[in-house]
């Protein structure tokens, strides 16, 4: 047992949770606890953000790329508010995150003292765990029991430390009890459940399979059983990658942020076999399609559908027994016809990368990210429109990465998701794709990844508006009213922040800026770069509703389709079926 003070005996518990890095902005409510902080600094770093809700985000995307949990904190009052975006996050990602939150010294506690709020309460509903300590013995207990808590439950936990303790010396001894990062499940899946499956997917015209997050590292199992039961393969966004990206199989994903194909087999299917997911949207399924449902979560089990079949089970450990039964189906039209489709989908968006007639496309710009990165690259998105043409470009075929803010979608979350890719995979190649809008929120910190030496390269889709919102604005026949934005010149502002910039107006200025980017990084640029792609402000393609199909939509509705997104060589998969 050692004598030392609180706060570096609660850096030594983060340690012995492999936490690397730790984000923050200290201040009079926690310097007792930042000193503690850099008595470990060989092995514990401190991230000095320029905004805790950056920092929070940043913790959100360490924990969604590694599964480690990640960490930041805020002084009392404002410094705690601001970490809350970044905490909801998390929670509503299944993320698991710890904010450590100070608190005014306990003399002055209940005295309506500066900054003073009873803080506690302010956590209740975003928190699987919250609790502020009162004695400065319990705090490393209670980081690590709030570390144990994030896990369990995959969302935040919450320490309130009154600063005054964290300074205050006491007897610690590392803890013992073993460090257990997940719960483990163990899948009792019933040789009927398998049969009753198996005997649908054999009946089954139509079937897709499709899977979620829960199904990730099951790339294997799910080409599998893509092959032996003839399924085309629909993933919700935040399981792109599960099935590589560029298989000939994979459709995307359903929704404003998907696909023509992924849409029509949706529409087409008359099962889907729904593996490891709580896709929100499917509620928008077919009334008449059969589901068979598997999720380790029962609370999840009929959620947004109701199910023919419920199986409680690890996905993969369903899709293993469900391919020892050894059963391969013969070819079908229906697969056949879904891989087609897929293919001109792909085709067009390369042809669309092409034409820059009406200035740089959006497409152009992720066209060249993707021809520029590399197999284990690793990229933050943003949201809006940029998350609609990223999801749908970017290589997610080998070993790359990418995080976003899927559930609470909140906009600002591309930078620092990118921040934390290269603190966590320093070794990588790490893009963030924003908006415009969403990047002038959190464009500060790019005197963070300055300071630290972390060279992302960050892309800014600049279209000076907020074209997600404009988009609804206008199916909604409203005005487009508060969604123009005005630009600037983020190339030059980045320089000025001590980074690299690049602006890219056309298709040559696009090819010299990632000639100069990739020139940069073979000779081990240790800056920032910020390419500014002033892109035309064209509505990326609406795929909620794809009215293409002759045997559903009139001719006017079709032909009004195709002309608003310009879609050439994209015949209906019906009209694929009928011909094959």
């Amino acid at each position: 047992m050692s004598k030392m003070k609180a706060a570096q005996a609660l850096a030594k518990v983060l340690k012995s949770w492999d936490v690397d890095h730790i984000y923050g902005i200290t201040a009079d409510s926690i310097n007792n606890t930042v000193d503690g902080l850099y008595q470990e600094r060989e092995d514990l770093k401190y991230i000095q953000v320029r905004h805790e809700e950056v920092g929070a985000l940043s913790a959100s995307a360490d924990a969604k790329l590694t599964g480690k949990i990640g960490v930041s904190f805020g002084s009392a009052g404002p410094g705690a508010t601001h970490l809350f975006n970044g905490l909801y996050d998390a929670k509503m990602d299944h993320a698991p995150v710890l904010a450590i939150i100070g608190q005014s010294k306990t003399g002055v506690m209940n005295t309506n003292f500066f900054q003073e709020m009873n803080q506690d309460p302010m956590f209740v509903d975003v928190a699987v765990f919250h609790k502020q300590v009162v004695s400065a013995d319990q705090i490393p207990y209670v980081v690590d029991e709030a570390i144990r808590a994030a896990y369990t439950h995959m969302g935040p936990a919450v320490v309130i430390i009154p600063d005054d303790l964290s300074g205050e010396e006491i007897d610690f001894e590392p803890f013992k009890t073993s460090k257990v990062y997940r719960n483990e499940f163990t899948s009792k899946i019933s040789n009927e459940s398998i049969e009753e499956t198996t005997k649908l997917l054999k009946e089954a015209k139509h079937p897709v399979l499709w899977i979620g997050r829960g199904a990730y590292g099951a790339r294997d199992e799910v080409i599998e059983l893509s092959n032996n039961f003839q399924m085309p393969v629909v993933s919700t966004v935040p399981g792109t990658g599960i099935i590589p990206s560029d298989h000939p199989s994979f459709m995307g994903s359903m929704g404003r942020l998907g696909t023509k194909p992924a849409f029509e087999v949706a529409q087409g299917a008359d099962l889907i076999l729904f593996v490891g997911s709580n896709f929100p949207f499917a509620r928008f399924w077919p009334n008449n399609v059969k589901v068979i449902q598997v999720n380790n979560n029962a609370e999840d089990l009929g959620k947004q559908h109701d199910a023919d079949i419920t199986i409680l089970a690890d996905a993969k450990d369903f899709m293993k027994a469900l391919l020892d039964k050894n059963i391969k189906l013969p070819e079908s039209k229906w697969l056949k016809a879904a891989q087609e489709d897929k293919k001109n989908w792909d085709n067009w968006l390369l042809e669309l990368s092409k034409d820059d007639s009406k200035g740089l496309r959006a497409e152009s710009v992720i066209q060249a990210i993707k021809e520029n990165s590399n197999e284990d690259t690793v990229y933050g998105l943003d949201v809006g429109n940029n998350t609609e043409w990223a999801i749908r470009q970017i290589p997610l075929n080998k070993n790359q990465k990418f995080t976003l803010s899927a559930w609470f979608a909140t906009m600002g979350y591309g930078m620092p998701a990118g921040m934390a890719g290269k603190l966590s995979y320093p070794d990588r190649q790490v893009y963030s794709i924003s908006g415009d809008g969403g990047y002038a929120m959190v464009m500060q910190d790019i005197l963070t990844e300055v300071k630290y030496d972390l060279p992302v390269i960050n892309v800014v889709l600049e279209n000076k508006s907020f074209g997600f919102i404009a988009h609804e604005k206008i199916a909604a026949n409203q005005a487009p009213y508060g969604i123009d934005l005005l630009g600037a010149n983020w190339a030059h502002i980045a320089e000025d922040m001590g980074a690299i910039g690049f602006t890219a107006t056309d298709l040559p200025s696009l090819k010299e800026a990632f000639e100069k980017i990739n020139e940069l990084q073979k000779n081990g640029n240790k800056k920032p770069i910020v390419l500014d792609a002033k892109i035309a402000d064209i509505d990326p393609i609406d795929t909620h509703l794809v009215p293409l199909d002759p045997n559903v939509f009139d001719q006017e509705t079709i032909d009004t389709y195709r002309k608003t997104y310009d879609v050439r060589d994209q015949p209906a998969l019906s009209e694929i079926l009928d011909r094959i």
